[in-house]
């Protein structure tokens, strides 16, 4: 007769069983995912002639460090970075700011057709921005903002990331309501609610939101491509672009411009790892 202590062993050792597997199936797509990644730094270290040795080498012999500084001397990657840093805050601040004025209107005070326009402003999220590219280009080319970085700021000012208000507003709903009662009793106007209360116990949705934010604006071709001219005004996303057109041979040294680009992307998400699971896992519990 089969005790309950065996029962529970053999579930044990299913569930280890099962843990095990998993670890391995992800350890093995994890192993998968890096390679481009390990290849490319790799590659970075590596001289002109070492690039196309077959079969590849995957330590090169010897390491070359001066090709990052090839890579950052050959073209004004410093003036590209300041470039793309100015764009980058400016763009988490008007969105930070917009989105989670936005997103507190739609979780928190109750007005005729609230649920109406925030449907409607999801529904924004459905329309390719290729549809609305011109038309923007021709409004903000008769504002004379064309060859400047404002189209690629200002416009984040107004709440126009649908998902950073929908993002927002999910992480707003899972604040007790009764605070807001309590303030309200206080004294303290829906302004004052919004400052004092909301926005400090939302800094896991904030800092999950910059996070997203800085990835894209980081990585964004289309928009600099479209609104940038001059030389001295690219980011590095057009950098090396250009990069690639003028020194499309020495792999070596592109690898590792490339290298240097992702890695504020890497240092950021690893720091702000844990703040980025958390506003994902809390922002999506109440809807």
């Amino acid at each position: 007769m089969i005790s309950m202590k065996d029962v529970l062993a053999s579930k044990s050792s299913r569930d280890k069983i099962t843990t095990a597997v998993v670890y391995i199936v992800l350890s093995a797509g994890a192993i998968i995912f890096l390679i481009p990644f390990i290849w490319m730094l790799s590659t970075s270290f590596k001289s002109l002639e070492e690039v196309w040795v077959i079969p590849p080498k995957w330590i090169p012999d010897p390491i070359l460090w001066k090709n990052y500084i090839d890579a950052l001397t050959v073209m004004p990657f410093l003036k590209y970075t300041v470039n793309t840093l100015i764009i980058t805050v400016g763009t988490i601040i008007g969105t930070l700011f917009s989105a989670s004025l936005v997103a507190y209107g739609f979780s928190r005070l109750r007005f005729p057709g609230r649920d109406v326009l925030f449907v409607l402003l999801l529904a924004t999220m459905m329309i390719p921005g290729q549809v609305t590219l011109i038309p923007q280009f021709i409004l903000f080319k008769y504002m004379g903002w064309i060859d400047t970085f404002w189209p690629l700021i200002i416009p984040n000012f107004f709440a126009v990331n649908a998902f950073a208000v929908f993002l927002l507003r999910q992480f707003f709903m899972s604040i007790p309501i009764e605070l807001d009662e309590a303030a309200t009793l206080d004294g303290c106007s829906p302004l004052t609610i919004y400052w004092k209360i909301i926005l400090p116990l939302s800094k896991p949705a904030l800092g999950t939101l910059a996070i997203f934010v800085f990835m894209f604006c980081w990585n964004d071709f289309l928009g600099p491509l479209i609104y940038i001219n001059s030389m001295d005004k690219r980011t590095i996303a057009l950098g090396l672009n250009s990069f690639l057109g003028m020194y499309g041979g020495d792999w070596n040294l592109m690898m590792a411009a490339s290298v240097i680009f992702l890695l504020p992307c890497l240092v950021i998400f690893f720091l702000a790892q844990k703040a980025f699971v958390q506003g994902i896992v809390v922002g999506g519990i109440k809807g």
